[in-house]
């Protein structure tokens, strides 16, 4: 009897352990659903563009995420944007944010009661598959398209009344594919090759508009695509021929505020900021003009960082320096720039990825090297932007406190809140994807003597 009283005291002891686990993971759930709404909205806002590339990145910097949990995040608070029902139960701790994960997936505004009903009937392992298969069908779907999609092939290139080129088409599936490898190739690799290969070669950086989109990003990679393909096309052309050649004053250039030009060789105008930029790391050609604007004399051309010390700054940077970056290839920047007195050390140099070296030449953020070497980075309103974040404040008793904050709200979770409603019949995937997917055949519903997954109607 003692024997049989401590083993059920045990198994009691367990199954206490076990409800715990539960109602703090439902809890979790529905925190997890305010932290989703915080990141949508702080997204939607643009909060994260205070110099990185993304909502992702700043996530990545901000609270530690690894960059690709810190991008699933992103992609499911946007998606629960839409998607209310599924939103509404991840914060009720009905549905684990691994079932809402999966669910988003796949789920529109027309299908996403159905979805919901099969998260709170079956186990996380039953989702996951029936959103493979759900995605099947929609290949299948997308493939009587092909034809179509074939037919209506086209791309146009054509300036508008700015000055801009307009890029406007439509790729098939391969080709696009084909098309976006070789942009992220173009974001990471392209560039730091094409400057390998030609250390004599100018500036690769172009002067398009920068910021964080994802649109403008695509943008520059699409310009270093189209400027090493020139290279490469046509090897026996001297390096000159692709060079973007920008004529700049060299009063302009020590002082934005003095008059003079600052124009690209075609005569479009760049701001003297942007000037600053590209003569940060570029070939410079001195020349000398009458007051007339004839030409009287030219320097011979040269480097503003030369080959030894720009490999130098790389193996000492290895990266981007900017706070949450890290890209690997980049732009050697003069902390004081040359035209204002500056040597062209290792000292009063650091390296910076395209879109940062933009950020502190023409968007306000501040770069400098303390006594001690290190470097300091400001936000436009001078506030100091650290290379690591203070930790947020985290109270004594963090469950406790989660849970009240949840009473608070009218929200009771117990062990039983997420709890599926699968009763262990046998998942068939094939007939589930019938019954619920819009586009699939309708089958004969089985026979009862087959089980199949409930769908629980609450």
């Amino acid at each position: 009897m003692q024997i049989h009283s401590l083993a059920a005291h045990h198994v009691s002891e367990l199954d206490r352990l076990g409800d715990e686990i539960a109602e703090l993971s439902a809890h979790l759930d529905a925190a997890t659903a305010r932290l989703l709404t915080l990141i949508r909205e702080f997204d939607a806002r643009g909060g994260w563009n205070t110099g990185f590339r993304s909502c992702a990145a700043w996530l990545s910097w901000r609270v530690g995420l690894d960059l690709g949990a810190a991008r699933e995040r992103v992609r499911v608070a946007r998606a629960l944007g839409s998607l209310p029902l599924l939103a509404q139960a991840l914060a009720g701790g009905q549905l684990s944010y691994a079932k809402v994960r999966a669910l988003t997936r796949v789920a529109t505004p027309e299908t996403e009661a159905r979805l919901l009903a099969v998260g709170r009937a079956g186990t996380a392992a039953h989702v996951e598959r029936i959103v493979r298969g759900w995605r099947l069908v929609d290949r299948r779907a997308e493939a009587r398209e092909t034809a179509r999609r074939h037919a209506s092939r086209a791309l146009h290139v054509r300036p508008d009344e700015n000055g801009m080129v307009v890029v406007s088409g439509r790729l098939e599936p391969e080709v696009g594919a084909l098309l976006t490898q070789a942009l992220a190739a173009a974001r990471e690799t392209l560039y730091q090759r094409a400057r390998a290969r030609d250390e004599a070669a100018a500036n690769p950086g172009g002067v398009s508009a920068e910021t964080p989109s994802l649109a403008q990003q695509q943008a520059d990679a699409l310009a270093l695509l189209a400027e090493s393909a020139l290279h490469h096309l046509d090897p026996g052309a001297p390096g000159e021929r692709y060079q973007v050649v920008v004529h700049v004053d060299a009063q302009v250039l020590a002082d934005p505020d003095q008059p003079g030009q600052s124009l690209l060789e075609d005569g479009a105008r760049v701001s003297a900021e942007t000037a600053q930029r590209l003569a940060c790391d570029a070939s410079r050609v001195v020349m000398r003009h009458d007051d007339n604007g004839r030409l009287l004399e030219i320097a011979a051309r040269t480097r503003t960082i030369p080959p030894a010390l720009r490999r130098a700054l790389h193996y000492r940077d290895r990266g981007c320096r900017f706070p949450g970056c890290g890209v690997r290839f980049g732009q050697g920047h003069h902390l004081r720039h040359w035209a204002h007195g500056g040597p062209t050390t290792l000292s009063n140099l650091a390296l910076l990825c395209r879109r940062h070296h933009r950020a502190v030449h023409e968007e306000g953020y501040q770069v400098a090297r303390g006594p001690d070497g290190v470097l300091g980075f400001r936000r436009p309103d001078g506030r100091p932007l650290p290379e690591v974040p203070l930790p947020a404040a985290v109270p004594e008793k963090p469950f406790e406190a989660l849970r009240m904050a949840h009473e608070s709200q009218g929200l009771r979770l117990t062990a039983r809140t997420a709890c599926a409603g699968w009763l262990g019949e046998r998942l068939d995937v094939e007939w589930a994807i019938d019954v619920l997917h819009p586009r699939a055949q309708r089958s004969t519903p089985p026979p009862s003597s087959e089980p199949r997954l409930p769908i629980r109607r609450q």
